[in-house]
């Protein structure tokens, strides 16, 4: 499965920085990954939903370490260019 197209759209928000969306395979699409900064790196959360009881559970994510980064490698790599391209205007 290969990642065919990445969206990402910056924000103006303390800690969420963007949100992504990938496609696989230009025929499956996930919505709202977020770009996040925490004290210490960038990083992709995949998107969630609030349960019941205050808690937060993915709705979508990878199943092993392997794709979990390559998904984000390319997304961090999007956002880099589109910070980029921001910077520049």
């Amino acid at each position: 499965m290969e990642i065919t197209n990445v969206r990402v759209v910056p924000v103006n928000d303390k800690k969420v920085k963007a949100y992504a969306t990938i496609v696989f395979d230009n025929c499956f699409i996930v919505r709202d990954l977020k770009i996040i900064q925490s004290d210490n790196k960038v990083f992709v959360a995949m998107p969630s939903k609030k349960m019941k009881d205050g808690t937060y559970r993915d709705t979508v994510h990878p199943l092993n370490a392997e794709t979990r980064q390559k998904i984000e490698n390319v997304v961090l790599k999007e956002y880099e260019k589109e910070i980029s391209k921001r910077k520049e205007k």
